[in-house]
Parts: structure tokens; C-alpha cells; sequence
């Protein structure tokens, strides 16, 4: 299993880097695990949308799921060909998109807000390009070599924090939450914890996010072996070094500052 970072920012792009959006590849399966702004185009350097074999999405923040609508667009172009331009291969299958449940009505909505009059299935991104498949926290499904499992987080919009184990290893992504008991449920055990770090401080409000130090007890009590910090609210390099200072006076295994086209591997540590 390897992990490719292709964007690692909170909120909006910003400094040539794309918000949350992180490719996983295995013996038998291609995962995009969110797909934040900036993200399709970080993907389209590296495989085809066409490659995927699935697209999980953690939570409806605009930072997590902006780029689904381009990615879909990106999808249905085959189908679209633009006149006198490179010929498409006649192939299609839509890419199964797993999303927090009551996904469909936004979906509606928003597949409408550009229309294209004159290529009409370049409007059909989620009733065409994607296969839609609504899940519940608690949720298990597979996808190639690997199973997902989906667990609810705490954060102000439902979030579920993404297990996926494949015969090689295990990693554990978060999503958006703050601290909570569940992060063990996600986490325990996992070869990589790719673990939100927003703050410098622990977040005591209802929104829900992780500081530096909240990753590292989480990374500790689950008993991971690599901690991957993400979702920056800056890129400055003293405030990321905090970030991973703070992790440390709680996990003492590997920690490491996610940046974009960053490949890790997750690997079996037995």
C-alpha cells in the first residue's frame, strides 16, 4: 500500500497547495480519499480519473469535496469529445463514489450550476460519471484488495474517519474531528495514522478539529506505528515544526509533515 499526498491544506488552497486530497494505491486497488480544491489537477499528474477504483469522502466541507464536480467533468469527457479534438476511447464505467448519507440532494443541485448546453452529458457528473453509493457510519464495504470501514467522528459537520486494511498494511485517515474516544476505534493498531493537525492548541469548541499534541495522544493510545500529520491551517515552517514538536511530547514512533507529492508506504509492521 502506498500513500500519495496531494494536498494537505485546511480551508482553500493556498501557497501552490491543494486542500485535503490523498491517492492510495495497492496490488489491486486505486482510492482517492477526499478531494479538496486543487486536487483534481494534483491527481491528473499522476493517473487517469479513469484509474480509480473508488473516490471516499470524509465529510461535506468545502475543502474536502470541491473538486468532485471538475473530477466528474474530467470522468465524462470521454463521452464528450470536444469537436476536432484528440479522439476518446470508447470504454466507460462510471467510478463508484462513497459519500456521507443524503449526499443525492446536494448532488442535484449542484451538477445544475454550470450547465454546458451545448454537451449536455457534461452535466451529469454524479448521476453518470460516479456510481453514488451512500453510507452510514458504522459501514464496511470493499473495494479491490482492500475493506473500508467508515467510523463517526466528532466535528460540526458528520465526518467518518476512513479505515482501509489490504493484505500488505493498514491506514487510518481522520477526516476532520477533534479529540474523541472513537479515534481509538479508527486508529488502533493502524501501520499509518494520517491525522488531521489544524491547531496549535486543542480545539474547546463544537467545531471539531485536532491540535499537534491531540494527533500525538491519539497516534500513542491507538498504538500506530507511523503518524502522518495533515490539514494545515499555514504552511509557515516554524508553525508546521510546532505542529510536529507537539505531536512528539505525546508519540514517541515516526511523525511525519504531509506535503503535497509525498508517497509513504504502509506496510505491515508484523
Amino acid at each position: 500500500m502506498l500513500l500519495t499526498v496531494l494536498g494537505c491544506r485546511a480551508g482553500m488552497p493556498a501557497d501552490g497547495v491543494p486542500s485535503s486530497g490523498y491517492l492510495v494505491q495497492t496490488g489491486g486497488a486505486r482510492i482517492l480519499l477526499d478531494c479538496g480544491p486543487g486536487t483534481a489537477t494534483a491527481l491528473s499528474a499522476l493517473t487517469a480519473p479513469t484509474a480509480l477504483d473508488a473516490v471516499v469522502i470524509s465529510h461535506f466541507h468545502t475543502d474536502h469535496c470541491y473538486d468532485l464536480l471538475p473530477l466528474g467533468k474530467s470522468l465524462l469527457a470521454r463521452l464528450a469529445p470536444m469537436p476536432g479534438g484528440p479522439p476518446q476511447p470508447d470504454d466507460f464505467r462510471p467510478v463508484p463514489l462513497y459519500v456521507p448519507s443524503g449526499a443525492r440532494s446536494l448532488f442535484e443541485r449542484w451538477a445544475a450550476l454550470f450547465p454546458v448546453t451545448t454537451m449536455p452529458v457534461l452535466d451529469r457528473a454524479f448521476d453518470l460519471a460516479f456510481d453514488v453509493r451512500e453510507y452510514q457510519p458504522g459501514d464496511r464495504v470493499t473495494i479491490g484488495d482492500c475493506t473500508a470501514e467508515l467510523h463517526s467522528l466528532r466535528h460540526v459537520k458528520p465526518n467518518c474517519g476512513i479505515r482501509l486494511t489490504c493484505p500488505t498494511g493498514t491506514l487510518a485517515y481522520t477526516g476532520d474531528t477533534g479529540p474523541t474516544p472513537a479515534l481509538l476505534g479508527l486508529a488502533a493498531g493502524a501501520d499509518v495514522l494520517l491525522a488531521e493537525a489544524t491547531l496549535a492548541e486543542t480545539d474547546r469548541t463544537d467545531h471539531g478539529h485536532l491540535s499537534g499534541a491531540d494527533a500525538g495522544a491519539a497516534a500513542a493510545v491507538a498504538d500506530v506505528n507511523h503518524l502522518v500529520l495533515t490539514h494545515f491551517a499555514a504552511g509557515d515552517e516554524e508553525w508546521l515544526r510546532g505542529l510536529a514538536m507537539a505531536a512528539a511530547s505525546e508519540f514517541t514512533g515516526r511523525i511525519t509533515l504531509a506535503e503535497p507529492g509525498l508517497t509513504i508506504p504502509v506496510a505491515d509492521r508484523r
